[in-house]
């Protein structure tokens, strides 16, 4: 099972961070490979850049890993709980603990 606050957290500062990497990018690089056409797309009201659509992107960017990271841990959970203690075969028994151990 998965941590939903730490998924979330993770996921969340993931983009942030992908996001910021994105802008460094595009100021020490020539404009022809920018990225900041990908970001105007991606991240709505984003405009290549200004410190207002700065902090906006990096706001925008930021909820969207706390949206993916959620929804992963919660549709991971759900199938986990569904089908992640059955053995490999589907059989339902659990498998042996040296093979796997989902605490570890």
């Amino acid at each position: 099972m998965l941590n939903l606050r730490l998924t979330t957290w993770a996921a969340a500062l993931f983009t942030t961070l992908s996001y910021l990497l994105c802008v460094v990018y595009g100021l020490v690089t020539p404009e022809s490979v920018h990225m900041h056409q990908f970001l105007e797309i991606v991240l709505p009201a984003f405009e290549w850049i200004g410190v207002g659509s700065f902090l906006l992107g990096l706001a925008e960017s930021f909820l969207w890993g706390v949206y993916l990271g959620g929804g992963f841990a919660l549709i991971y959970n759900a199938l986990y709980r569904r089908w992640g203690t059955r053995d490999a075969a589907g059989l339902g028994r659990p498998a042996p603990s040296g093979l796997y151990d989902p605490s570890r």
